[in-house]
């Protein structure tokens, strides 16, 4: 009855966060009750407890934490509150684990738009129940205009891991094949285009999904053959690589035809000297399989609609220089090196 309350006196349609719905009173009480719990609802949240106590089941725990600081808020595909649910759910599935809940924190700027404020937080909501994730804790902060770019969000995610499943970047081994889940490059060629007004023929629309179900197709298929998953986001596939490289101390060849880009995301990122390669993604992974189950788990890839397009496009090398090496179309080679610089600010 009091979320009720609380609720009829936000006025979403027009109104605004001022200072006073982060200082602890009546005003922060009607906007986490009449906008938060709505959305999120769930048993955890109803409680109206400062923390939540949860049942897990057998196995290990995984946790993981991030922050979404992502310009502009709106974007083909998503918004900043989809991509953080998201995220935070692919790093939780990228160490072979179910996802099972979320905490979210908010930093909101004064002056932010209720209206703009539930449309994201709906989206968090309806992406976690699409999942089968609650986000089941949160927190709400305030502060002066210009102090917050409109909303930051941080998310905690936890998740169990089944016995005897171990996913690390330190055993991969020579001859390993570098599977790919789908095109690279969509969400940040996505946030460019929207940034810089760019249209093309098609709409670059953000990749942004959660993949713990791919990830559950994958792991039945080849188990303990798979010896590490990453999401390939800031960086891109070159980051990503690169620091799996570092770890394995080992090298990657990669064969650039067999990489997947859509033609769209290709011409834009040529038109703002962009490499694909180093672009950020939000609803893709990269597994490095052992080669004789590397046709399996590409199999299954393959049966998900999310892995409908997925690839094999490489190998793990012997290197004692830890290159990621590209053999190019045309017949040349090039080094993939770590991106210099801040080549896509604020892309999640």
């Amino acid at each position: 009855m009091r979320a009720t309350a609380y609720q009829r006196k936000l006025d979403i349609e027009n109104g605004r966060v001022d200072l006073s719905h982060g200082a602890g009173g009546r005003a922060m009480a009607q906007l986490i009750s009449g906008l938060f719990h709505e959305a999120f609802g769930n048993e955890w949240l109803a409680r109206g407890n400062d923390q939540a106590a949860f049942d897990v089941g057998a196995g290990r725990m995984v946790m993981t934490t991030d922050g979404y600081v992502v310009s502009p808020l709106f974007f083909p595909g998503g918004n900043i509150g989809s991509l953080a649910v998201h995220g935070t759910i692919n790093d939780v599935a990228m160490g072979g684990a179910r996802p099972l809940y979320l905490s979210a924190s908010f930093i909101i700027e004064e002056g932010f738009r209720f209206s703009d404020l539930k449309t994201i937080a709906d989206s968090m909501g309806e992406a976690a129940r699409a999942a089968g994730v609650y986000i089941i804790t949160g927190d709400t902060k305030v502060v002066e205009r210009g102090k917050a770019d409109g909303l930051f969000i941080s998310t905690t995610g936890v998740g169990v891991l089944a016995d005897g499943l171990d996913l690390s970047a330190e055993k991969a081994r020579v001859g390993d094949r570098v599977l790919v889940s789908g095109s690279l490059g969509d969400h940040g060629a996505a946030i460019m285009s929207r940034r810089q007004n760019l249209a093309f023929e098609t709409e670059i629309v953000s990749d942004s999904a959660a993949l713990h179900d791919l990830v559950a197709l994958m792991v039945a298929a080849g188990g303990s053959s798979i010896r590490v998953m990453r999401d390939p986001t800031r960086g891109g596939l070159a980051a990503m690589l690169n620091e799996i490289a570092h770890q394995s101390g080992l090298g990657f060849r990669l064969q650039e035809e067999a990489i997947p880009v859509k033609p769209a995301v290709a011409a834009a990122c040529e038109l703002l000297g962009l490499d694909p390669l180093h672009v950020a993604n939000e609803g893709k992974l990269v597994a490095i399989v052992a080669a004789d189950m590397a046709d399996a788990v590409l199999a299954a890839m393959r049966g998900h609609p999310l892995g409908c397009d997925a690839a094999d496009i490489g190998e793990a090398v012997a290197d004692s220089h830890q290159f990621v090496q590209l053999s190019t179309s045309f017949g040349g080679g090039r080094i993939v090196d770590w991106l210099l610089g801040e080549q896509l600010p604020r892309i999640c």
